[in-house]
């Protein structure tokens, strides 16, 4: 059987690294060959913080496998059962395909090893892990044309910025509504370095790819698409069977944000409009937690939950969970739509600058 990996880049002189990192990965090595576990695991310590020290950035990351690997193994050994399994996991990201050898490790990092290999091939990508590894295609940016509010922004748009919107007929000035819209939001934070529209529009592209439920409609038009692009991926994330009384008592299909779309909406469906709701389709996109495709006739609720770490700094809650039913009749996870949800979303649209 193969070895796990390949060590002798590590050691070569043509790398231009600290020299102690070398030495260091050399002792854990030998300390792991003679079983001296806690050791090996105090070595490795002092072998990830030299890595870590500025100007070893690319020696830093091809430690990252050996490391974990490597605390795998002692962990195993040290009857740490659980952290092996999550340093092998670890590792097994970075090298999905790679074996342990059975004749060189005991049989406790073998075991915690395939507990691992066996959890990854299990395991879906949560929304948060989906969107961290996400790449947006090139060219995603919105057009400012006449449909421009009717798309995601419309989440994130004031009343008085629709109300300008509407007003406007000719194609220069939207143009200019639009730059103007975004230089009103381009001092807002963004998180991992990005700017707030870079963050909108990544979300945006992200709902597209992974939570359109109708060939017809995007993903971020969506009552799912509208959450995340306002909150991002939630913390947690799971689906089960709908059961009495996980669906409230509202008026289906309403997408919107704030208490004037609301009622807009309500008086469209009074009226025989058909809203989002009652947009329920035979083949439903579903890229829910751990789960494969649903059809529209399967009754089922979904639920988001997000800490207060994740919540707008305006919704005075510690956490919340945001459910979307999908049901007969009824729609594809069509979100439910109580007092705490509103708030919290009406929290979450960022105050423009005054222009």
């Amino acid at each position: 059987m193969k070895r796990v990996f390949v060590i002798g880049f590590l050691l070569s002189a043509s790398l231009t690294f600290a020299q102690t990192i070398p030495e260091l990965f050399g002792k854990a090595k030998e300390e792991i060959k003679a079983g001296s576990w806690a050791d090996a695991s105090k070595t490795l310590d002092a072998l990830e913080a030299e890595a870590s020290k500025p100007g070893n950035e690319g020696v830093r990351k091809q430690l990252d496998a050996p490391l974990a690997f490597y605390r795998g193994v002692c962990a195993a050994n040290l009857g740490k059962s659980d952290e092996a399994v999550a340093s092998f996991g670890a590792f097994l990201k970075l090298q999905p395909n790679a074996s342990i050898d059975k004749a060189v490790y005991s049989k406790k990092a073998v075991a915690d090893f395939e507990k691992a290999q066996k959890a990854a091939a299990e395991h879906t990508p949560s929304l948060a892990e989906a969107y961290a590894a996400f790449s947006p295609a090139a060219g995603t940016v919105e057009t400012a044309d006449q449909y421009w509010a009717e798309g995601p922004a419309q989440w994130i748009m004031t009343a008085d910025e629709k109300r300008a919107w509407a007003a406007l007929t000719d194609p220069n000035a939207r143009a200019a509504f639009v730059e103007a819209f975004w230089a009103a939001r381009a001092a807002l934070p963004g998180p991992d370095g990005r700017t707030y529209r870079q963050e909108f529009e990544r979300r945006v592209a992200f709902a597209d790819t992974n939570l359109a439920q109708d060939p017809e409609k995007r993903g971020s038009l969506t009552d799912r698409g509208m959450v995340f692009v306002l909150l991002g991926a939630p913390n947690w994330a799971a689906r089960k069977p709908m059961r009495t009384g996980d669906e409230q008592d509202i008026s289906d299909g309403l997408s919107t944000v704030g208490s004037q779309d609301a009622a807009n909406a309500q008086r469209a469906a009074r009226a025989g409009s058909t809203t989002s709701g009652r947009l329920a389709t035979k083949s439903a996109q579903f890229a829910g937690p751990g789960k494969g495709a649903l059809g529209a006739n399967t009754n089922t609720v979904e639920t988001w939950h997000y800490r207060k770490e994740l919540l707008p700094a305006g919704a005075p809650f510690q956490e919340l969970d945001f459910k979307f039913l999908t049901k007969q009749g009824y729609g594809v996870s069509v979100l439910q739509r109580e007092s705490n949800i509103v708030t919290t979303l009406e929290a979450a649209r960022p105050a423009p600058a005054s222009r």
